[in-house]
C-alpha cells in the first residue's frame, strides 16, 4: 500500500511538472525571432506579392534583425547614445537588405507599410 501511495504521489508530480514544462516553452516559443519573422513575411507575402526568393530573403533579414534589436536594443536606456547608435545601425543594414530585395515597387509599398 506505501508503494502504490508513492508511486501515485511521483507520477501526479511527474504530471504537474511536465505541465508546466510544456507552458513555459509555448511562451518562449513566441518571442523566438525565426517566429517573428515567419509571422512577418507570410503577412507581407501576400502584400507584396513575394515569390520564393524574396520570402527566404526578407526571413533572413527580419530573423537577422529581431535578433539583434531583442540582443542590443530592447530593454535597454533609449536615451544612451551607444544604444541609440545600434538601433541606428541595425535599422540601416535591414532597410537596406530589404530594399535590394523587393522591386522598386514592392519597396515603396513596404515603406509606407512600415510608417503605419
Amino acid at each position: 500500500m506505501k508503494n502504490l501511495l508513492t508511486l501515485f504521489a511521483f507520477a501526479v508530480i511527474m504530471m504537474l511538472g511536465m505541465n508546466n514544462v510544456s507552458a513555459q516553452s509555448l511562451s518562449q516559443d513566441q518571442e523566438r525571432p525565426e517566429v517573428i519573422a515567419k509571422t512577418k513575411v507570410a503577412e507581407l507575402s501576400s502584400t507584396l506579392d513575394l515569390n520564393g526568393d524574396q520570402q527566404r530573403t526578407l526571413f533572413r533579414y527580419y530573423a537577422s534583425h529581431i535578433s539583434n534589436m531583442q540582443k542590443y536594443v530592447d530593454g535597454k536606456d533609449a536615451s544612451n547614445a551607444a544604444v541609440a547608435a545600434d538601433k541606428k545601425k541595425y535599422d540601416a543594414v535591414f532597410t537596406e537588405g530589404v530594399k535590394k530585395t523587393l522591386t522598386a515597387e514592392q519597396f515603396k509599398k513596404w515603406s509606407s507599410l512600415q510608417k503605419q
